[in-house]
């Protein structure tokens, strides 16, 4: 029996994780969730699962919550300390970091400081403080087992190799809802255009991501740090049907890839269960009915956050927040109609040009960058 907390329980990978865990009775136990706003789901969740504790981020909602789960033995908190207290559960053996955005970022360092092993859903963590979680991770003897499909392709792919064996890796894209699409046609898209991904279902913010492509740059971002990579070392490539989730080439010349239909059920299955394979009903992969797998390459001229990513890696520091909490600003504007797709784009260049840069930094540089990219790319947003 494994007792999981999932920080983020009513978003996509909270759901399906919950999911997974209800079709597979004594394996796993429920010891907390957590959700930030929607606490209509958090509480039938709760009622679902009975877990120890139950955090609701919003702490206007706190009273509807408790009141809710008054009947229980359920101990109710709210707000961003008790996502701490949630992750650091004496009884946890995982934690399940789901959250949306860099609000992950503190709850994530609660659970390696309590030697909690973690599933990482929230690839905002590894990007805004990489170099701090990783140095963490090792401190207190803690693993970090990816959820994201291309992550646990990857990792998936090096169970038995050593890293040092690695030559390259490539992250598979799906090119999203506007592959082959110019920048003429990016100019006027809706944010109903945006939303409808042609294979993955996700939320909002995720699925914006990945129409821009910012979400295959966070994860270039994400594996440096998962797998000890040079930026050289990570290429992407644009895998329409979704199929190959990510490919692992070696220094003879040899190549992996973790392959399957494209349900985020798998990944999630997979590192809950880590290290360990279960048996699941979920479907099959039939090559019959993929005649055609293909490839191309990702177009970073017309997806500039693509290319923006790479140089974010590449500059090091707290870039890679800078360009983080810029994203996050921008993709809620586009969502609110406040600006235009392309204009996401422009908002995080001059964020990560106009934003001090530091090339050490701790713990609290990155979140006052954070706060001081927000604030400034705000300010773009409204002009």
């Amino acid at each position: 029996m494994k007792n999981i907390a999932i920080l983020g329980a009513t978003g996509s990978v909270g759901t399906q994780a919950l999911a997974v865990i209800q079709a597979n009775p004594g394996l796993y136990k429920v010891s907390a969730l957590t959700a930030q706003s929607n606490a209509a789901l958090l509480i039938s969740q709760a009622l679902t699962f009975l877990p120890d504790l139950v955090v609701i981020g919003d702490e206007n909602q706190y009273q509807a919550v408790k009141s809710a789960l008054s009947g229980t033995v359920i101990r109710v908190l709210a707000g961003e300390e008790a996502l701490c207290e949630a992750a650091s559960l004496a009884e946890v053996d995982m934690v399940l970091t789901a959250i949306v955005g860099s609000v992950g970022l503190r709850p994530t360092i609660a659970a390696i400081e309590a030697g909690k092993e973690i599933a990482l859903a929230n690839k905002e963590t590894l990007v805004v403080a990489g170099d701090l979680i990783t140095r963490l991770a090792k401190k207190y003897g803690v693993s970090i087992i990816p959820v994201d499909s291309e992550h646990s392709a990857i990792f998936q792919c090096l169970v038995g190799e050593g890293n040092e064996s690695i030559e390259k890796i490539y992250l598979t894209a799906s090119g999203g809802p506007f592959r082959g699409k110019d920048r003429e046609f990016l100019a006027n898209v809706t944010k109903v255009q945006a939303l409808k991904h042609p294979n993955w279902v996700m939320g909002a913010k995720i699925t914006i991501d990945s129409a821009s492509l910012m979400n295959k740059g966070l994860e270039v971002i994400e594996a440096k740090w998962l797998f000890d990579l040079e930026a050289d070392q990570i290429d992407v490539i644009v895998h329409p049907q979704s199929i190959i989730h990510s490919i692992a080439q070696f220094k003879d010349g040899s190549m992996k890839a973790q392959m399957g239909v494209p349900d985020m059920r798998l990944p999630i299955h997979y590192a809950l269960a880590y290290p360990h394979r279960i048996s699941s009903d979920f479907r099959r992969f039939n090559f019959l009915d993929y005649p055609e797998l293909s490839f191309y390459k990702a177009d970073n001229d017309t997806f500039r956050n693509l290319d923006l990513a790479y140089v974010a890696l590449r500059k090091g520091g707290n870039m890679p927040c800078i360009i983080n909490a810029a994203n996050e600003v921008v993709v809620n504007a586009f969502l609110q109609d406040q600006i235009g797709f392309l204009q996401m784009s422009d908002v995080i260049e001059q964020c990560m040009e106009e934003i001090a840069f530091i090339d050490e930094p701790g713990l609290n540089n990155y979140l006052e960058t954070d706060h001081h990219t927000r604030i400034f790319a705000n300010q773009l947003v409204t002009k």
